[in-house]
């Protein structure tokens, strides 16, 4: 049955596949605890720790100037899936409405429900991030992280948190939610960051 939906490639695909990893023409849902469910409307960002405070509103999101872009996307459990096409907000665009403290050098990203994941600075703001609302040209399903979900598409997915709802600015990394829990600290597809021994 996995056969039908995974393959593995015959090459990396001109380096777009990164080491053990195979494709599949599906979106496999993987969710730890239980999927969150509001509405586009009821979305808020909130900017806190080394940043002066703010909240963001779904209205003040979309005033944002918005971006659609394709690429490809890479889980930690060995799928990848080519030309995944997104619509949101560039991080690029948001940064300019946030206030830093300069010993700010990573972000804590949350999410509705308690999960956390860690980027650096350097890793979180880049062109192709997005905070994402669509996906291929649709709303973002509740199981894809919908209504709002960041995506970071040169780290292994799990660094692109579901049901975003905070962006905490702190001085130095610190582990989230899965990193707690054996993952590696950064996540690198193609270096094979899968945990944290590795």
């Amino acid at each position: 049955m996995l056969g039908n939906f995974f393959k593995k490639p015959a090459d990396d695909m001109q380096g777009r596949v990164p080491p053990g990893q195979s494709l599949t023409s599906r979106f496999p849902v993987l969710t730890y605890g239980p999927v969150p469910r509001y509405r586009l409307e009821d979305v808020t960002v909130k900017i806190f720790g080394l940043a002066e405070e703010q909240q963001f509103t779904w209205p003040q999101l979309r005033a944002l100037p918005q971006t659609t872009l394709t690429y490809d996307i890479h889980c930690v459990t060995h799928w990848s899936k080519l030309d995944t096409t997104w619509t949101g907000i560039r991080v690029t665009d948001l940064m300019p409405h946030l206030r830093l403290r300069p010993e700010a050098t990573h972000v804590m990203v949350h999410s509705v429900g308690g999960y956390t994941t860690n980027l650096s600075l350097e890793d979180f703001v880049r062109e192709e991030n997005l905070l994402a609302y669509r996906f291929d040209d649709k709303p973002l399903e509740t199981e894809h992280g919908g209504p709002l979900r960041l995506v970071v598409p040169h780290l292994y997915f799990w660094k692109s948190a579901k049901w975003l709802n905070g962006l905490e600015f702190i001085a130095g990394d610190a582990p989230g939610f899965w990193e707690r829990n054996g993952y590696h600290m950064r996540g690198d597809p193609f270096k094979d960051e899968r945990y944290s021994d590795e």
